[in-house]
């Protein structure tokens, strides 16, 4: 990582330095804000497959064209991105990272917009286009943030501040089913009662806060980070753990959004659970990456190990505290204990290095899909949640080793990064096949293999090498 900051000019307009991280306070508080804001949109997605799953009588496969059509939006966006840049020269590394985040912002606003008509015209296919002019602009904030919160500090502790920033994109995710539920299913009468029109007043909310974000961003003094040759060709494409991590972060996604969409007709199919009840229990799956990214957060950084220990227990005891508060139940809150030291054991053995994190953490995940698929009721439930603990450091670490030591190609590498998320939209189907042939829990098999290679990647994929 620390090649990204030798080889790039850095001027701010507040005239800091990177290495100053008490300067770049400001600028990752409102990069915060961006990523709760699309980890909640890109949880409502899991709300909005049930939800057209009912109202166009589609099949499994067919509702799971919501995350195709969502996640097809990074690959393209991505796609043109890296095309355009190894032919004309890199884009965000022309205009600047702030920019192109007002750009994103905004297109995501006008997906969010596209929503009133479709629901007025109550055709499917006008939801796909919107849920795609969303993500084609989140797919924008991607590429933008992503490396912009690697160069607001010390290159060491890159990987800290990104599992800290999408720690906010869980809170956004762990409240999106809680909200979602209740503005989409609860408001209109329960499942039978609904119609298109629910998702009007909700993504028209999620429309105008982007752009009032964007507005806020556009006279926000952001350090300006800019790159001192605007880099053409492919030569990012020599860095094998780039590539390999290119595979990482599509099979991560794929895996993690597959087992997301479908948890809402697992524990129908499971427990018998409906839309509402279900929705409070995915909170838990994506309340856990929440908790494991600022876990991690502590974990990867350079604190003595007292404070890190003290930190963690901290958050230990307030995410048990919130559950308890908020449920009244002390069996859940026992459970959700026990959940997170087994997430801490697990950064334990993996000593705070982020590559032995990844390969521990991914194996954790093979172990409750297992789990999971050969148990029944709460045990088959509780394990499946569990994952999202697991799941949590998945994204930033693969993104900040996948980028390490790529100086002057950076932008490129996070473009290819966020094509990967491409994930989403593929594995998704997929398992809705499976699912439709033989039923949803032994369909969680599925995701194990993702894992398995991303497994790999922690082992040995990661290492820094160029291709001869």
């Amino acid at each position: 990582m620390a090649s990204i900051v030798n080889q790039n000019v850095l001027t701010s307009t507040e005239g800091v330095e990177a290495g100053k991280s008490s300067k770049f306070l400001v600028p990752l508080i409102i990069l915060t804000t961006l990523f709760f804001m699309w980890g909640f949109i890109t949880c409502m997605n899991d709300l909005l497959i049930p939800f057209l799953k009912k109202i166009f009588d589609l099949s499994t496969a067919e509702s799971s064209l919501v995350q195709s059509a969502f996640f097809g939006a990074y690959f393209v966006v991505s796609l043109l991105y890296f095309l355009y840049s190894i032919n004309v020269g890199d884009p965000l590394a022309k205009i600047g990272y702030k920019n192109g985040i007002i750009i994103g912002l905004c297109t995501a606003a006008v997906g969010c917009f596209l929503f009133y008509p479709a629901a007025e015209i109550k055709v499917f296919g006008l939801f796909l286009v919107a849920l795609f002019v969303l993500a084609a602009g989140i797919t924008i904030l991607q590429m933008a943030a992503n490396p912009y919160v690697a160069l607001l500090g010390p290159p060491s502790t890159a990987s800290s501040r990104l599992n800290m920033t999408q720690a906010f994109n869980s809170l956004g995710t762990t409240i999106a089913p809680v909200i979602g539920t209740k503005l989409i299913f609860e408001a209109v009468g329960g499942k039978e009662f609904m119609t298109a029109d629910a998702v009007k007043t909700p993504y028209i909310f999620l429309g105008a806060t982007l752009l009032a974000i964007a507005v806020m961003i556009s006279f926000s003094k952001l350090p300006k980070f800019t790159g001192d040759k605007i880099e053409k060709g492919v030569g990012v494409l020599k860095f094998s753990h780039l590539t390999l991590g290119v595979i990482g972060i599509f099979m991560y996604v794929g895996g993690e959004v597959a087992i997301g969409s479908f948890l809402f007709q697992y524990f129908e199919e499971l427990m018998g659970f409906t839309e509402l009840l279900a929705g409070t229990y995915i909170a838990y799956y994506w309340g856990g990456a929440m908790v494991g990214r600022f876990i991690g957060a502590i974990s990867l950084t350079g604190l003595a190990s007292t404070q890190k220990y003290s930190l963690m227990g901290l958050i230990t005891v307030i995410a048990v505290t919130a559950v308890y508060w908020i449920t009244g139940e002390l069996q859940t809150s026992l459970i959700v204990l026990g959940m997170i030291v087994g997430n801490i054991i697990a950064f334990l053995i993996g000593r705070s290095i982020p590559a032995k994190s990844l390969a521990v953490f991914s194996i954790a995940v093979v172990a409750l899909l297992l789990v999971t698929v050969f148990s029944t009721g709460e045990v088959a439930l509780w394990s499946v949640l569990a994952i999202g603990l697991f799941n949590s450091i998945m994204f930033p670490t693969i993104f900040t080793l996948a980028i390490a030591d790529l100086g002057k190609y950076t932008s490129q590498g996070s473009s290819l990064l966020v094509m990967a998320i491409v994930g989403g939209a593929i594995i998704p189907p997929v398992m809705g096949l499976i699912i439709d042939a033989i039923g949803a829990q032994t369909a969680f098999l599925f995701p194990a293999l993702c894992y398995l290679y991303i497994f790999y990647y922690g082992v040995s994929g990661h290492k820094v090498k160029m291709k001869a």
